[in-house]
C-alpha cells in the first residue's frame, strides 16, 4: 500500500508540475483567440467593416503575441516542469532549464551534422523547408535545427534538471571550488548531463517516435470508443488529483493525435485547433476537439442539471440553504468551468453519483464527437471560453450546437441523478438523517456547553471583535488559521496548489478540522488524499500557499 501511494504521490506531483508552464497558455489563448476571430477571412468576407486596417493591424498582434507562447511550448515546458518540481532555490532550477534545453538541441545539432543526417534546406521557400524536416522528423527550435522532440524534449529536460537539482543543490565542494556549492553548481552539472541525454536521444528517439507515432494513429483510429475511455477516465482521475498528468500530454503532444493543418504537421490537440483557426477557409477537423467540446456541455449544462436533481430531492425545510450552496457551485461551473466545487460537493456524500458522472461525462464527449462539434480551449470550458474560442471564431467550429445539446445533457443529468438520489436513498445535501443534520453546529455547541475553546476559536473571536470575517480577512489571518486547522506548524510537512486547490501535508491527519476548514473558513470542499489535505479554494488557493509557505518560513 505505502509503494503505491509512493507511486500515486509521484505521478500527482509530475502532474502538478504542468500547471506553471500551461498556466500562460489560457490568457495566451485567449490573446490568440481573440486576433483569429477577427483577422479570420471568412469572418472579414462576412463582416466588411472588420477589414480596416488599423483593426486588423491590433488584432493581427494580438494573434503573433498568442504565439509566442504556442510556438515555444517545448522552452516553457523545460523551465515550468523544473521550477514546478524543484522544492526550493526555484531560480536555480528555472536557469538550468533553459540551459538544459539548449545544451539538448545544441548537441543534437552536433550529432546530425557529423553523422550527415542533417536536412539540408538551403535554397528552398520555408513551407518545403518544413515539410523536408518533418519527413525526416527534424525540425527548428529557436534558429538551431535540431531532433523533433515536440514538448517531449522540454517534459524531460525539466524532469532531468529536477534530479540533478535535488542533490546537486545539497553538495559541498572543497573550500578552494567552494563558490561552486549548492545553487551554482546545478547549471554546471546540467551541460554535461544535458549532454549525454542528447546523445541518448539521438539513438533511441527515432524508435521512441515511431512508437509515439503508432499510439497517435492508434488513438486517433480508436474513434467513438476512445473518445468516450478519455472522458471517462479523465473524470476518474479527477479527484486524486491525476488527470493533468492525462491531460496536458494529450493536449500538447503527438499523443493527442498528428494533423495535417494548411500542409503542416501539428502536434496536439491545443496545437492543432490553434493552427486550424489560422486556416479560415478550411473546415475545423472533429477529432482535434473530440476531448474537449463535451466538456462545454457538461460543465455548463449536465453538473447544473445534476445540482438541479440534487435540490429537488432535497427536504423542502432544508432547500434554502442546498440552493446556496449548489445553485452557486452550478453558476461557477457554467461560467468558468471550474467544477470541482460541484463535483466534490456529492462526490464524497456519494460516490456512486460521480461514477454515473464520469459514464454521463464519456457519452457526452461521444455525442459531440458525431455531431462533428469543432469547439476546444487550453482549460476552463465554461461560457467565457466558449464565447472566445467557439463563438467568435465563427460557424465553422459548429458552436451552435452547445444549445441543444446542452439542454439534453441537463435534462439526462437531472433524471438521472434524481432516480439514483431516491432509489438508493443517497445522503445529498438536504438529505441527511436527523442525526446528522446539524453535526458541524453540534460540534460547536457542545464546546459551548462546557465552556471550550481552541485556538480557532480564540483567533476568530478575535477577528470578529476587531470586525474581521473570512470574507474581509487578510490572507495573513487565514492563513494562520489554516495552519491551525491542520495541526499547526510542526504537524504541516509541505505547503502546495493547483489552479483551485490548497495542498498540505501533514503528519498527523488526524489533527486537522476538516469541518472547521469547510464551515468556518469557506473552503469550498474539502478532500484526503492520503497525507495530504486538500481545500478548494478556486484561484484564491495559491495566494493562501504563499501566505502559508511564508509564515512557515518554507523556502519557495
Amino acid at each position: 500500500m505505502a509503494e503505491r501511494n509512493k507511486i500515486v504521490t509521484s505521478f500527482e506531483k509530475f502532474g502538478r508540475s504542468f500547471l506553471l508552464p500551461v498556466s500562460v497558455l489560457p490568457a495566451a489563448g485567449i490573446i490568440k483567440g481573440i486576433g483569429s476571430a477577427f483577422t479570420n477571412s471568412s469572418t472579414v468576407e462576412m463582416y466588411p467593416f472588420l477589414g480596416n486596417k488599423g483593426l486588423q493591424f491590433f488584432m493581427g498582434l494580438l494573434s503573433m503575441l498568442g504565439d509566442v507562447a504556442f510556438n515555444n511550448l517545448p522552452i516553457i515546458f523545460a523551465v515550468g516542469v523544473a521550477v514546478g518540481l524543484a522544492k526550493s532555490e526555484k531560480g536555480s532550477a528555472a536557469l538550468s532549464g533553459l540551459l538544459g534545453f539548449l545544451v539538448l538541441h545544441s548537441t543534437l545539432n552536433f550529432l546530425l551534422s557529423q553523422s550527415g543526417r542533417l536536412v539540408d534546406t538551403s535554397g528552398v521557400d520555408s513551407t518545403q523547408a518544413k515539410l523536408m524536416l518533418a519527413d525526416k522528423m527534424q525540425t527548428t527550435v529557436l534558429g538551431i535545427q535540431t531532433m523533433d522532440l515536440n514538448v517531449f524534449g522540454g517534459i524531460i529536460t525539466g524532469v532531468v534538471v529536477y534530479l540533478v537539482h535535488k542533490r546537486a543543490i545539497k553538495m559541498h565542494l572543497p573550500a578552494v571550488i567552494g563558490f561552486f556549492s549548492g545553487p551554482r553548481l546545478v547549471p554546471i552539472l546540467i551541460i554535461p548531463t544535458m549532454a549525454v541525454v542528447a546523445t541518448l536521444f539521438f539513438f533511441i528517439w527515432p524508435v521512441v517516435q515511431t512508437g509515439i507515432n503508432l499510439v497517435s494513429v492508434g488513438i486517433l483510429k480508436s474513434g467513438y470508443v476512445g473518445t468516450f475511455l478519455y472522458g471517462v477516465i479523465e473524470r476518474i482521475l479527477l479527484p486524486f488529483g491525476l488527470h493533468h498528468g492525462l491531460n496536458w500530454p494529450v493536449r500538447t503532444t503527438e499523443l493527442g493525435g498528428v494533423f495535417m493543418i494548411g500542409g503542416e504537421k501539428v502536434s496536439g490537440t491545443i496545437n492543432a485547433y490553434m493552427a486550424a483557426l489560422q486556416n479560415g477557409h478550411f473546415a475545423i477537423n472533429p477529432d482535434i476537439t473530440r476531448f474537449s467540446s463535451g466538456k462545454f456541455v457538461y460543465n455548463m449544462f449536465g453538473l447544473p442539471g445534476a445540482a438541479y436533481a440534487m435540490y429537488k430531492t432535497a427536504d423542502p425545510k432544508k432547500r434554502k440553504v442546498v440552493a446556496s450552496l449548489l445553485m452557486a457551485a452550478a453558476g461557477t461551473a457554467f461560467l468558468t468551468g471550474i467544477t470541482e466545487p460541484l463535483e466534490f460537493t456529492f462526490l464524497f456524500v456519494a460516490p456512486v453519483l460521480y461514477v454515473a458522472h464520469a459514464f454521463l461525462s464519456g457519452l457526452t464527449l461521444v455525442a459531440m464527437h458525431m455531431l462533428g462539434a469543432s469547439f476546444l480551449t487550453p482549460t476552463g470550458h465554461g461560457l467565457i471560453n466558449f464565447i472566445i474560442y467557439g463563438v467568435l471564431q465563427g460557424m465553422r467550429t459548429k458552436w451552435y450546437l452547445l444549445i441543444p445539446a446542452g439542454i439534453v445533457c441537463f435534462f439526462v443529468y437531472y433524471f438521472v441523478f434524481k432516480t439514483l438520489i431516491l432509489k438508493l436513498d443517497l445522503k445529498t445535501p438536504g438529505r441527511e438523517d436527523d442525526g446528522e443534520e446539524t453535526r458541524l453546529v453540534g460540534k460547536d455547541e457542545a464546546r459551548n456547553k462546557y465552556g471550550m475553546k481552541t485556538l480557532k476559536d480564540e483567533m476568530a473571536e478575535g477577528n470578529a471583535s476587531a470586525g474581521i470575517s473570512v470574507g474581509n480577512m487578510t490572507d495573513h489571518d487565514q492563513a494562520l488559521l489554516l495552519i491551525d486547522a491542520h495541526g499547526g506548524p510542526e504537524n504541516i510537512e509541505d505547503v502546495d496548489a493547483c489552479i483551485t486547490r490548497l495542498r498540505i501535508n501533514v503528519k498527523d491527519k488526524s489533527k486537522v478540522d476538516g469541518n472547521f476548514i469547510k464551515s468556518q473558513l469557506k473552503a469550498l470542499g474539502f478532500v484526503e488524499s492520503g497525507m495530504q489535505m486538500q481545500s478548494i479554494y478556486g484561484a484564491h488557493a495559491n495566494e493562501l500557499k504563499m501566505e502559508i509557505r511564508d509564515i512557515l518560513g518554507m523556502s519557495d
